[in-house]
């Protein structure tokens, strides 16, 4: 596990623990027969700090990005043919006509 990993393990806790501080108060507020406006400070600074723990995290832990290109030496064992699968011919474009007149 990385670095980046676990910051991003943190965040969701961060998230998860406001989830439940905000529930709390909001029985809390309930008990005491007030009507709740928002969180509390201490609780929306925990969201941010999660959230932004979370989007360091998206952004680090994936890796490194790959070529697309059919004929790239890094990915050989995908080839077109392989994934006929996902090509669709039967799509809403046919309605259009095919022909467009333009005008100048």
């Amino acid at each position: 596990m990385g670095l980046g990993f676990i910051i991003g393990i943190f965040g969701v806790l961060f998230l998860f623990h406001a989830a439940y501080s905000t529930i709390q108060y909001r029985g809390l507020l309930k008990i005491m027969e007030e009507e709740f406006s928002g969180p509390p400070m201490n609780v929306l600074l925990e969201l941010l700090l999660g959230f932004v723990f979370c989007v360091s995290a998206a952004l680090t832990v994936p890796g490194n990005f790959l070529s697309i290109h059919p004929d790239s030496e890094e990915n050989r064992i995908v080839s077109l043919p392989a994934n006929l699968d996902f090509m669709i011919f039967n799509h809403r474009a046919k309605v259009l006509p095919l022909e467009i007149d333009m005008k100048h």
